[in-house]
């Protein structure tokens, strides 16, 4: 995978946050495009609850979902350092969730009645408004006690531990190359130079 490619499989809300890794020249927007936040919602469709389907962003959904992961992170981060998240970031998410709120839509499938929650207004706000209710549950639940960042030096990703002695953010990502950075540090630390 990629440093490049958005890291999937956390909680929702940090899925968004770690759209924002580490490069070469500072942190990078894997959400910096419509066709980026395009890929991204493919990735994250079964997540989403519909609120994609058949829409394709524009430059004007992008601002909404920045400022929700801006949001998220200050929280994510603050929590990280044992600290009281921003108040603006906790507003900030409430406001982006009461932007379009959810009405559960009733219907009929032929054999019993379904509730869907919808929202409406544009897909930006849409979006915004599900992902900030998805750090919302993430922030309340106490399995963010379990938040972690990722231990390899050049990495800002965050997570949530199922494991204690969980400490990248992917094996395959950060976890390979910090074991192929240490077993080369000790072997070229061992053998001598030669002259």
């Amino acid at each position: 995978m990629a440093d490049s490619e958005p890291l999937i499989g956390e909680a929702l809300a940090l899925d968004l946050v770690n759209t924002r890794p580490a490069g070469a020249h500072g942190r990078v927007d894997l959400l910096a495009t419509p066709q980026q936040l395009s890929g991204w919602l493919l990735l994250e469709r079964d997540r989403l609850q519909g609120e994609v389907q058949n829409t394709a962003p524009t430059r004007s959904d992008l601002a909404p979902l920045h400022t929700v992961r801006a949001h998220t992170e200050a929280a994510v981060r603050a929590l990280l350092d044992r600290s009281e998240p921003p108040v603006r970031a906790l507003r900030g998410l409430t406001e982006a969730q009461r932007a379009a709120p959810p009405v559960r839509e009733l219907d009929w499938d032929g054999t019993a009645v379904t509730a869907i929650p919808r929202r409406n207004g544009p897909l930006g706000t849409r979006l915004a408004a599900l992902l900030a209710e998805a750090a919302a549950e993430m922030l309340s639940t106490p399995a963010i006690d379990r938040l972690k960042e990722c231990e390899a030096d050049d990495c800002v990703m965050v997570f949530l531990t199922a494991h204690p002695r969980r400490r990248w953010c992917s094996p395959t990502r950060c976890g390979n190359r910090t074991r192929v950075a240490r077993y080369y540090r000790r072997h070229n630390q061992a053998e001598p130079t030669r002259t």
